[in-house]
């Protein structure tokens, strides 16, 4: 565990965890950018090979965009496609785009839950190393932990249940179906509105720069999880400068470190 930016010693209890899901919790998705990546190239070069610059754009692009609903992800391919004019004909609408996308990525997803649903592989295959101990640790503690990701809401929810996650969450919220809408900014406010947290009394807990920097932007403390998503533990730097950047307040590449991480939290 690496303390990037220290925490006031006086601050409120800790009430609420808001987790990211894919890549921070959750591997199904592992390999998504090696889906989108070539998905992008196909859509915008057409017939022509994708040359240098372009194939920079897109991987600087894929970078940026971690975290963020597929969507706008979509919104951008739709906006290269246009603006380089070498594939003509197809349409743009961004939301066609993210059916094709997701009919790839899911053909991966879908075969890795079958793997656990047949009894080939165990759920811990697919965690972040320390992922259940962390979540059981937390609601030992009376920690209300929530989950906002940008896959769609009943892919995110289902994958939850195979991964045998669900019962630790109060509230999945997913990208919701059809709407260009934030879910980790629409849950966020909701703790802060709603439920009347002030800063430090919430936890954003993410492996992306958008969780971290909406996290900051409430005030609340942000744990960057740089994982190796292959190995399920240890850092992945590319992850960890990104979330540095982002403004987390430590950075951890998985949770196997439990002690160090509630004993940060003052809930040891």
């Amino acid at each position: 565990m690496e303390i990037i930016i220290k925490l006031p010693d006086m601050r409120p209890r800790l009430k609420a965890a808001l987790f990211d899901f894919d890549g921070t919790l959750s591997t199904l998705r592992y390999g998504w950018e090696n889906i989108m990546e070539p998905l992008m190239l196909e859509m915008i070069s057409g017939s022509q090979p994708a040359d240098e610059n372009l194939i920079g754009e897109v991987r600087e692009y894929i970078d940026k965009s971690t975290g963020i609903q597929t969507i706008y992800q979509m919104q951008w391919l739709a906006e290269a496609v246009k603006r380089y004019g070498r594939n003509k004909g197809l349409p743009d609408d961004p939301w066609w785009y993210k059916a094709e996308y997701n009919r790839r990525l899911m053909e991966m997803v879908e075969k890795r839950k079958a793997e656990i649903l047949e009894g080939h592989k165990s759920p811990k295959e697919y965690l972040i190393k320390g992922s259940k101990a962390f979540l059981e640790a937390l609601l030992n503690k009376g920690i209300e932990i929530y989950v906002a990701s940008g896959t769609d809401h009943p892919d995110v929810t289902a994958e939850a249940e195979v991964l045998g996650l669900s019962g630790y969450f109060k509230e999945i919220a997913g990208a919701p179906l059809g709407k260009a809408d934030c879910s980790k900014e629409a849950v966020l406010r909701k703790l802060v509105d709603v439920n009347k947290l002030e800063g430090p009394e919430l936890m954003v807990i993410g492996d992306g720069r958008v969780e971290i920097a909406l996290g900051r932007e409430v005030g609340a403390i942000t744990l960057g999880v740089a994982s190796d998503e292959e190995k399920r533990s240890g850092i992945n730097e590319t992850k960890r400068k990104r979330l540095v950047n982002a403004g987390s307040h430590a950075i951890v590449g998985d949770f196997e470190e439990l002690d160090a991480i509630l004993e940060w939290l003052k809930l040891s």
